[in-house]
């Protein structure tokens, strides 16, 4: 390979490990190359087990059975989460008990949550129920747990056991991967089985991620996307994810 290929290819997997996701319009558009030579050295990169090839694009490998700590994903796509955040509050209408998932994103969301009416929040996440504890109008449910170092979020089945005897008006859920063809996915047993005792708990379920999680599949499914009442994302979703997803008959918010 000529110096060019090589200097190329690093800045593909750099982008993919800073963003999530490899998108090959995108990076054309950015390499000034065109979209079969995105291709092809998408191609080399998944030879090499840097990445893997998705629709539209790839994810780096990562993404699929790891997962970064809390600290390296507050540093992401902060503005885009903080939109997707704002955008959820309007959708909480008049819930009084809610489950608020682990993860950044949620983090951004419990900053916002300040009730005029009394609102019970339910989560798995320390740092969430922490930030929320002491709060007017919120009284907190922070579940036990086996805690998951990087996220601080409490899974196995303390948790799920607490969830089952629970009835509640909302459950807000991330995911990992996103997918027409797979649904909702995430990298470890124990997360998807939370985050299903959550849902069928819940009278309604609502999905939030940011773009990047969108055409890529982790490990282990926990939901189809027809289980969520609607599924809201940042305004950098490609496109076709967004064609794609609408024609599955998902209600798309775009933040």
């Amino acid at each position: 390979m000529s110096l060019f290929s090589i200097e190329r290819r690093k800045v593909i997997v750099d982008h993919a490990r800073e963003t999530g996701r490899a998108d090959v319009a995108e990076l054309s558009k950015l390499l000034k190359v065109s979209a079969e030579t995105v291709r092809r050295d998408l191609n080399t990169l998944e030879r090499a087990g840097l990445i893997r090839r998705v629709h539209g694009g790839a994810v780096p490998v990562e993404r699929l059975g790891f997962e970064s700590d809390l600290a390296t994903r507050s540093e992401r796509m902060i503005e885009e989460k903080s939109r997707i955040a704002e955008a959820t509050i309007a959708h909480l209408e008049n819930a009084e008990a809610i489950y608020v998932d682990e993860g950044t994103i949620f983090q951004l969301l419990a900053d916002r949550i300040r009730p005029t009416s009394p609102l019970t929040v339910v989560s798995n996440s320390l740092a969430i129920a922490s930030s929320l504890a002491g709060r007017p109008n919120v009284e907190v449910i922070s579940l036990g747990g086996r805690v998951r170092a990087k996220t601080l979020g409490a899974v196995d089945f303390w948790a799920v056991e607490m969830l089952e005897t629970m009835v509640l008006d909302l459950a807000i859920i991330g995911a990992n991967g996103i997918s027409v063809k797979r649904g909702a996915t995430v990298p470890d047993a124990a997360i998807a089985e939370v985050k299903s005792a959550a849902m069928k708990q819940s009278r309604r379920s609502i999905l939030i991620a940011d773009h990047s999680k969108v055409g890529a599949d982790s490990f282990v499914r926990f939901a189809d996307l027809d289980d969520f009442e609607l599924f809201i994302t940042d305004d950098g979703v490609s496109e076709e994810h967004a064609d794609e997803l609408r024609g599955a008959g998902v209600e798309l918010v775009l933040a």
